[in-house]
């Protein structure tokens, strides 16, 4: 039967790759799977009530009005003990699954890497060149409180970064994504299969594929297709090549490259140019560069899809957009509040993308409902902790109409 509480830790599917809990460890994830999902719903929706009950009076009696930007609300919200409390308890949560990840990997760094080795050594799936440099906004801070980011090395050749984060993923998201971690990749696949039915892209390109969890999912579903995962951290895309062909998959290959730089493919070499949950981690200088890159690559006809949170507008309530902004003051996400500021359709006018080819959909995590738990109703949407996001896309020369 389905429910709405997460399946254990032990129903994340099992690839070859996959670092091996122990007991006490996997016990942690399940601690932190059912805390996270807790603390997001049950305790997050007392954030409402705190601030219409305590926070806004409070600000109305001391300025005479009503906070006219989510940052006057962030200041009001801080002084609110519930709201701290809540913010403890969810940053505390993340740093507790780095650390549980952190250990699990660590004690298995040889049998890691040297697995990660044998496959590579055989798949022809990886590409890395020591020459990339890793982007200052990679570096600044230690992404979603990894301890080094996705690009540190613990030795030579090492894999754990991306080992880390794929063996936790499961506790962030309090099992959302589904077996695999792959809930946002097969959501793009479905809407994809369901908006063109009879399309059978060439060359597609995923760009910031961490440990191509979202990528995979389109290598399988179009297996013709030739599939190039690029990252700037080769630590994760050495975990990612081997992830893959431990599964194998054979018609996909990472690269280590940038997404600002995109010289070594001709234009309108690829048919499909694809982001998940990565263009908040760019800075506003890197942002377009990128855009303009992915047109120029882009084949006339060809599809732009960025998976991301919705953007800010006039039409978001303020508290939506205070709680919406948490990740950009308390998960190490520094550039989260400036990306989902800017209007996306215009950044993308100005890379290439005709306002009038451009849409935007909504699209949620595909999982198997009979173990893991569905995203909530758009009514019960728990302003970004769901696996539920906006796509803004075009189909490069060509208005289209897209179905929701």
């Amino acid at each position: 039967m389905s429910s709405d509480l997460p399946p254990p830790y032990t129903a994340l599917t099992r690839h070859p790759m996959l670092p091996k809990p122990q007991h006490d460890e996997a016990a942690r994830f399940n601690f932190l799977t059912h805390f996270n999902r807790y603390v997001s719903g049950a305790i997050g929706a007392g954030n409402k009530l705190a601030y219409e009950k305590r926070a806004l009076p409070s600000f109305r009696a001391e300025h005479g009005r009503d906070p006219e930007h989510r940052y006057e609300i962030r200041d009001a919200m801080n002084q609110n003990g519930w709201h701290r409390t809540w913010s403890a308890l969810k940053r505390n949560s993340m740093e507790m699954r780095q650390h549980n990840g952190r250990q699990i990997v660590l004690r298995q760094i040889d049998e890691l890497n040297a697995l990660a080795r044998q496959y590579n050594e055989h798949s022809n799936m990886l590409e890395l060149d020591p020459a990339i440099e890793q982007p200052h906004y990679q570096t600044a801070v230690d992404i979603h409180c990894q301890p080094g980011g996705y690009h540190s090395e613990e030795v030579p050749s090492d894999v754990t970064m991306g080992a880390n984060y794929d063996v936790g993923l499961f506790a962030t998201t309090g099992g959302a994504l589904g077996g695999l971690n792959d809930g946002g990749g097969q959501a793009v696949v479905e809407w994809a299969k369901k908006e063109r039915p009879d399309w059978s892209p060439k060359r597609i390109l995923d760009i910031g594929c961490t440990v191509g969890h979202n990528a995979v999912p389109i290598a399988l579903a179009y297996p013709d297709a030739e599939v190039i995962a690029i990252d700037t951290a080769g630590a994760s895309l050495r975990y990612a090549a081997a992830r893959a062909a431990s599964m194998g998959v054979t018609n996909i290959k990472f690269v280590q490259a940038s997404g600002e730089d995109l010289s070594r493919w001709t234009d309108g070499h690829f048919d499909w140019v694809q982001t998940t949950m990565f263009l908040h981690e760019l800075s506003a200088k890197a942002m377009p560069k990128l855009l303009a890159e992915a047109h120029r690559v882009l084949a006339p006809g060809g599809l732009i899809f960025h998976i991301e949170q919705p953007q800010y507008s006039d039409e978001m309530p303020l508290f939506e957009q205070f709680m919406r902004d948490w990740d950009a003051f308390n998960n190490n996400e520094p550039f989260w509040t400036a990306m989902h500021s800017q209007d996306l359709k215009q950044v993308m006018a100005e890379a290439g993308f005709d306002r009038e080819n451009q849409f935007t959909v909504g699209v949620r995590a595909v999982v198997d409902p009979e173990i893991f738990p569905p995203s909530p109703d758009e009514g019960e949407e728990d302003f970004g902790r769901a696996a539920i996001w906006n796509a803004y896309g075009a189909w490069k020369g060509e208005t289209q109409a897209v179905a929701a």
